[in-house]
């Protein structure tokens, strides 16, 4: 198949904004604390040698998509102990949040930009047998490259937007040319599954949403029983995964309710700790003290607001309230994942936007085990409502769990797919 008038396009503007585009993504690493080497990995640049064996290279975006692929991972490593894998994401955050937790056998690197040396970089000195891209990263110049090196490309929990499948559709030539390496695809809803078979991927199938399905708890009940000490009794609730323009809303939210809840504590976990001056800024302006856990403030200070501008403890957070609202969705972010406090036993609360959720939240609401709420006003009188009968939070929590499955089977089926394509293309030239 050659490739088209707008593909080749594509690649010609993508030569020359490669190097603005690297200048970019270098100094927000470096912004982020990242040291120079590992930020020039989103230049191709490897910074650790690639293992012996096979080897599979994960690719999720940033920080939602890398951590929904742990439980696979780990389990890809139990069962197969000889296949080596690799995971990229493209933010500081990200990388936070998933290398402490990666099994051994499995790496960390930054992804490389969607540009030809780059590409060629990377995939020179890690020859994957197989790539698997999480949810939407459909990169051409990516999937273009992996298809002329006969690297068998899978789609994992893919997602795909009405709007983003709409701009796919109306280039039906490119969108054939640009998928035609991807081997199958595994997508986490109907309209993604239907959107991809209408662009020609006939190997879409609807599968396992892979954020339903959580990794075992990592707390202790030590550090768990220390935070709720530290906290002496006093009254919670989580607002987890903010944006910007949400925090207001959280904060007003907790000003009301603090009318009725003197004692009440907000732990403030926004979705990228790099914000934390502004929300800061954000808390002073709303008159409410606050506790930084990035500063070293401990949860038995008595601020209001404690904000928890860290890395790596949104399971705390989501063990220790009996509350969680779920940012994303007072936005056009468009929701997180609700499995995760699902799990942890909390009632969800969300706002009305949660289009990437669709179909996960129409089961919640089905269950009962989640309540929407359409602004600062309704979070605060929802908060409200559970604080003072703390039987409806432990309700909604209850209806909620079982949503959240924690089985392998669904791992287990996934992971043989994709060894046999590994198989089927004879990449096993590496054991």
């Amino acid at each position: 198949m050659r490739p088209t008038a707008l593909y080749r396009l594509y690649r010609a503007l993508s030569a020359v904004a490669l190097p603005f585009a690297a200048r970019t993504a270098v100094k927000k690493l470096r912004k982020a604390g990242v040291p120079v080497a590992r930020a020039h990995e989103r230049l191709g640049h490897a910074t650790i040698q690639r293992p012996l064996g096979r080897l599979i290279w994960f690719h999720g975006a940033s920080v939602g998509e890398a951590k929904s692929i742990l439980p696979l991972v780990a389990r890809i490593r139990d069962v197969a102990p000889d296949v080596q894998v690799l995971l990229t994401s493209g933010t500081a955050t990200s990388a936070e949040a998933v290398a402490p937790r990666l099994p051994d056998g499995a790496v960390h690197q930054f992804s490389p930009l969607d540009g030809i040396g780059a590409l060629d970089r990377f995939l020179t000195h890690w020859r994957p047998d197989l790539c698997v891209l999480v949810e939407s990263e459909l990169w051409p110049n990516l999937l273009d490259t992996c298809a002329a090196r006969d690297l068998p490309v899978a789609l994992l929990n893919a997602r795909l937007s009405d709007r983003s499948a709409a701009g796919w559709k109306k280039y039906p030539d490119t969108a054939a040319y640009i998928l035609r390496g991807i081997t199958w695809a595994h997508c986490q809803d109907r309209r993604s599954r239907d959107h991809l078979r209408d662009m020609g991927l006939a190997t879409a199938e609807q599968g396992t949403n892979l954020k339903s399905i959580q990794s075992a708890p990592r707390l202790t009940s030590q550090v768990l029983d220390a935070a709720h000490n530290a906290l002496a009794g006093r009254p919670i609730w989580v607002a987890a995964s903010t944006h910007p323009g949400e925090e207001e809303q959280v904060l007003a939210a907790h000003r009301t309710l603090l009318e009725a809840h003197p004692n009440l504590c907000l732990i403030l976990v926004p979705r990228h700790p790099e914000r934390a001056n502004d929300i800061l800024t954000l808390i002073g302006k709303a008159g409410l003290s606050v506790a930084q856990r990035s500063s070293g403030d401990g949860l038995d200070s008595n601020a209001q607001v404690y904000l928890a501008d860290t890395m790596g403890e949104t399971d705390l957070w989501y063990a220790l309230s009996p509350i969680v609202f779920l940012g994303g969705s007072f936005s056009d972010v468009g929701g997180h994942t609700p499995f995760e406090p699902a799990a942890a036993h909390t009632a969800i609360l969300h706002g009305p936007n949660y289009a990437n959720f669709a179909e996960a939240y129409a089961a919640f609401k089905l269950q009962d085990a989640s309540v929407e709420v359409r602004d600062s006003t309704a979070l605060a009188d929802e908060v409200d409502t559970l604080l003072t009968h703390p039987s409806r939070a432990a309700q909604l929590a209850n209806n909620a769990r079982p949503l959240a499955p924690t089985g392998t089977e669904a791992l287990d089926q996934i992971a043989q797919r994709l060894f046999s394509l590994m198989d089927d293309h004879g990449m096993d030239r590496h054991a």
